[in-house]
């Protein structure tokens, strides 16, 4: 079991739309280097209370903690300063573009004109970073200068998570990871994620392959009707046990996480 202090918690998270009480008492923490599945069913609230993390919508009430400090995130912009990373489902690429372009795609590298002006892109540095990224992170793929649209969707998974990591992110968040891809690009994505844990990135991975979730993750956090109603250690349960909190056949109680004890 994992003993080191939190990177990110998030305290009793409420967050209304209106009359819509989207969450109504959400609580998680991750640690560096630590790989959370969050899972529920559709409408549990798992990409909106993501959301609140990443700052696309604001808690009603609750408490964001990171390295111990609470923060409140105004914009994804803020967030992604922090080093929160999310990936989404449609990843959010562009696919016309190459790996390179994706990868610093809103961030690109300027060289320096006179007086320090910043003119034409850097492409030679950009293109080295990027190579050297993917060599980290072990993703091969025959050229950086390859367009995404080329790609397979392992692939295109992969430059998605090269470019969450590539400015020095302490949470990537991923939004159903797996679910459109081939068994053996899986496994290769799967593999991507245990190579960020042990360079202490954290994960938190929302999906409803549990198969995948038991294969990488450390723990396992279940949310039902906007609240979270189970955590568990991955070695300390199994999938029936954590079916049965997803269709409501259990709850624990969680008012220490919630507090924060």
């Amino acid at each position: 079991m994992s003993t080191a202090a939190p990177l990110v918690e998030l305290r009793d998270i409420r967050k209304t739309f209106g009359a819509v009480q989207a969450l109504q008492g959400a609580s998680l923490s991750v640690a560096p280097g630590e790989v959370m599945g969050l899972v529920g069913d559709n409408g549990a609230g798992k990409s909106t209370l993501m959301k609140v993390l990443t700052g696309v919508h604001q808690p009603t009430e609750g408490a964001i903690r990171l390295e111990g400090r609470e923060v409140a995130f105004g914009t994804p912009s803020d967030s992604r300063s922090a080093g929160i990373e999310m990936i989404y489902q449609n990843l959010a690429l562009a696919p016309n573009l190459d790996v390179v372009a994706n990868v610093f795609l809103g961030r690109e590298i300027r060289k320096k004109g006179l007086l320090g002006l910043r003119m034409a892109l850097d492409e030679e540095e950009m293109e080295k970073r990027t190579t050297q990224l993917l060599d980290e992170l072990k993703i091969h793929i025959k050229s950086v200068r390859l367009l995404v649209e080329k790609m397979s969707g392992g692939q295109q998974q992969a430059v998605a998570i090269a470019r969450a990591v590539a400015f020095k992110a302490k949470l990537v968040i991923m939004d159903e990871p797996t679910a459109a891809l081939a068994v053996k690009e899986v496994g290769k994505v799967l593999d991507i994620i245990r190579d960020l844990k042990r360079n202490g990135v954290a994960v938190i991975i929302i999906s409803h392959r549990l198969q995948d979730i038991f294969q990488v993750a450390d723990k396992i956090t279940v949310m039902q009707s906007g609240r979270t109603v189970a955590e568990r250690r991955t070695s300390e349960t199994d999938m029936d046990e954590i079916v049965k909190f997803i269709v409501g056949g259990a709850r624990e109680d969680l008012s220490a996480i919630a507090s924060g004890r």
